[in-house]
């Protein structure tokens, strides 16, 4: 659908379906997560012992960056262990290490994980997190990146500088859309010809906010604007494939906004897009946005993922 709204063309989409730069080494992701689990993420959980590295699960990390799927990349490196989820990074630095601590603490600093392998290439790096026996997975990152088999797409021409899938500011954009959320949310909204009496507030989830985040850099990486992604899965499939039990998934996308507000405004300027929102069954939410890098699209790609936790 296309909404055109002072002078700037949008492309919005709605589903509701039921149910570190390249100077950072491998070393530096690894130390970065067993601080994190040593420091209990500043406090705020229990302390968890430090991660194995295991060059098995390297293995699973490198075949997961060579486009095949997050199950397919364990099969291939001979994973049989209980359980295992997938968290992919992008961008300098300061983003990813940002973005670890603010965003994927609580998941790297889970009591049930013992093992952890890593691949790196360029500024991107795939995170493998194995459970002991008998335990449940870490819920992170879906597994539908899937970048050029060949590496063309991660290796820029000569000169070239290429662009970070990652703001250093989206954990908080993140926050910024969840306070814009929820004050409209509180108040009550109409969206078309229906009226919606307020709903409790939704919570950010950093889980939510990975699969928001990988669905906005593939569409930006292969220029493509769908709910469904190129390996035919739904935002459903892509909650499910990173452990999160659902009952309820939506998710709505947009293509050319260039602020949070901006973006959060055209979808309750949208009947669809502002009853995902007000829908008062969704307890939790997750945003993620990339910048295009086709040659037609240098616009930003926005992508709000919002669920109801199956209890």
């Amino acid at each position: 659908m296309n909404l055109v709204s002072a002078g700037r063309a949008w492309r919005l989409g709605i589903l509701l379906t039921g149910l570190l730069a390249s100077s950072l080494a491998r070393a530096d992701v690894l130390s970065a997560v067993q601080s994190l689990r040593e420091a209990g993420c500043g406090g705020a959980l229990p302390v968890a012992a430090p991660l194995h590295h295991s060059e098995l699960l390297d293995r699973a990390a490198a075949q997961w960056a060579l486009s095949h799927s997050f199950a397919a990349a364990l099969e291939r490196s001979g994973f049989h262990g209980s359980s295992a989820s997938g968290l992919y990074l992008s961008g300098s630095d300061a983003a990813v290490l940002e973005l670890l601590r603010n965003s994927y603490c609580n998941t790297v600093a889970k009591q049930t994980l013992h093992e952890v392998g890593l691949y790196r290439r360029g500024s991107d790096t795939w995170v493998v997190l194995a459970t002991g026996a008998g335990t449940d997975a870490a819920p992170a990152v879906a597994g539908s990146w899937r970048p050029d088999p060949s590496g063309a797409s991660l290796a820029p021409a000569a000169g070239e500088q290429r662009a970070s899938r990652l703001s250093p500011q989206a954990p908080f954009l993140a926050s910024r859309a969840l306070e814009l959320v929820n004050e409209v949310r509180a108040r009550g909204a109409r969206c078309g010809a229906h009226a919606f009496a307020p709903a409790p507030p939704v919570t950010l989830s950093g889980t939510l906010g990975s699969v928001a985040l990988g669905h906005a850099a593939d569409m930006a990486e292969h220029n493509y604007f769908e709910h469904e992604d190129l390996a035919g899965q739904s935002p459903a499939d892509r909650v499910r494939a990173v452990g999160y039990k659902e009952k309820l998934v939506g998710e709505n996308i947009a293509y050319g906004p260039q602020t949070v507000e901006e973006v959060v405004r055209g979808w309750l300027d949208s009947p669809g897009h502002c009853e995902n929102i007000m829908d008062p069954r969704f307890a939790e939410m997750g945003l993620g946005y990339a910048t295009g890098h086709g040659a037609s699209r240098h616009g930003l790609y926005w992508v709000q993922v919002l669920a109801a936790p199956r209890i």
